[in-house]
């Protein structure tokens, strides 16, 4: 067992390396001072989201970005009570989602397709927020590069308590991975709640076609189809100016079946790297579950655990430390703590996720 399991923690040191790696290619990127040029129409699928679809409209209504450049289309996804849109200076529309598959969100950007009329669309999701010069840095990117489509970052606004800090941690560990990808050269994750592509891209790689059946996914099918076809014009927007945060869950089940719900789509990447990666991090992660149990009934000597424990710990916090200072600024919080209890975590939401159904905004999933 010692030698499977130092075998496991080699190859995860060497993958995790390689995304610090990556992440460090990356280089940032602040706004050029450039006049704006680019048309955007954003696109917010929402269910039952009147508390916090306000706070994303102000947001909007606050960017330093000139009215007649952006436009606003919102989905309303089946909801409940039927949100009101109030007068705004810049263009905004709601329309109904047309279910049509068994992904809602991927349907509700499709439907706002056939209404856009811009060059570029960003998606995000009706309980972030933006910055004020989010669209004033994607739109000086895309002047300054040949680019068809943008991955930005994503962030929590955590409150003082350890569900957060463990959700940020864990979030903070995605986004590392992510951007890592894309300075290997390797991009197969993004995140929906701060992406962009142009019309164009969307209906040469036929929007969502060829997933549809799997219910997340809207960012990352898109991506790896893009990538695969066209990966010089796929970027990632590593500035500060473009970071989007979103609120994290406020339960443990919520949060568990979120995950999962992120995880099912993993066994369907058409990226291998991604599939190989996912792979490597659950079977590093589950590692260190099975040495943490067989020195509790002393199957393993203990300072094997702990030389486990540290090596694994220790890389992991330079991807964690690296990616943290460019989300957020502030130190990692219960970072002891939510290591050791990571690893069970994911582990448990991998393996449900490979047969487990969920439960999301009031609706069941199966895998």
């Amino acid at each position: 067992m010692i030698l499977v399991l130092s075998i496991i923690l080699g190859i995860y040191l060497i993958a995790i390396g390689l995304l610090i790696y990556g992440f460090f290619k990356v280089k940032k990127y602040q706004n050029a001072g450039l006049k704006p040029q680019t048309n955007f129409t954003i696109i917010v699928p929402f269910r039952d989201e009147e508390e916090n679809l306000p706070n994303l409209l102000r947001c909007f209504s606050e960017l330093n970005y000139p009215n007649d450049l952006f436009e606003v289309i919102l989905v309303d996804d089946n909801s409940k009570k039927k949100f009101q849109v109030s007068n705004f200076k810049f263009r905004i529309s709601q329309i109904d989602n047309v279910r049509v598959s068994n992904s809602p969100k991927k349907d509700a950007i499709s439907t706002a397709m056939q209404l856009v009329k811009t060059d570029w669309v960003v998606t995000t999701d009706a309980d972030c927020l933006v910055p004020e010069n989010w669209l004033l840095t994607f739109d000086n990117y895309i002047q300054q590069n040949k680019v068809s489509m943008l991955a930005g970052a994503v962030t929590y606004e955590c409150e003082n308590s350890f569900l957060h800090h463990f959700q940020q941690l864990d979030l903070t560990s995605l986004q590392g991975a992510t951007i890592g990808s894309f300075g290997l050269q390797s991009a197969f994750m993004c995140n929906g709640a701060n992406f962009a592509y142009t019309k164009s891209l969307f209906q040469d790689l036929n929007g969502f076609e060829g997933n549809s059946k799997i219910a997340s996914g809207d960012d990352v099918f898109l991506l790896q189809k893009a990538v695969g076809l066209f990966p010089d014009e796929v970027h990632y927007l590593k500035a500060t100016d473009a970071i989007v945060s979103t609120k994290p869950t406020e339960d443990w089940k919520t949060l568990f079946y979120q995950r999962v719900r992120w995880a099912a789509k993993t066994s369907s990447y058409q990226s291998s790297f991604g599939k190989r990666l996912g792979l490597i991090v659950f079977l590093g992660n589950l590692s260190f579950v099975v040495g943490f149990c067989s020195v509790v009934f002393s199957i393993l000597p203990y300072y094997f655990f702990v030389l486990l424990a540290f090596s694994k710990f220790t890389i992991d916090y330079i991807l964690l430390y690296a990616t943290n200072r460019f989300l957020v600024k502030d130190k990692i919080k219960s970072l002891f703590l939510s290591n050791l209890l990571y690893p069970f975590f994911s582990s448990a939401v991998a393996l449900y996720s490979l047969f487990g159904s969920y439960e999301w905004k009031g609706r069941k999933f199966t895998k």
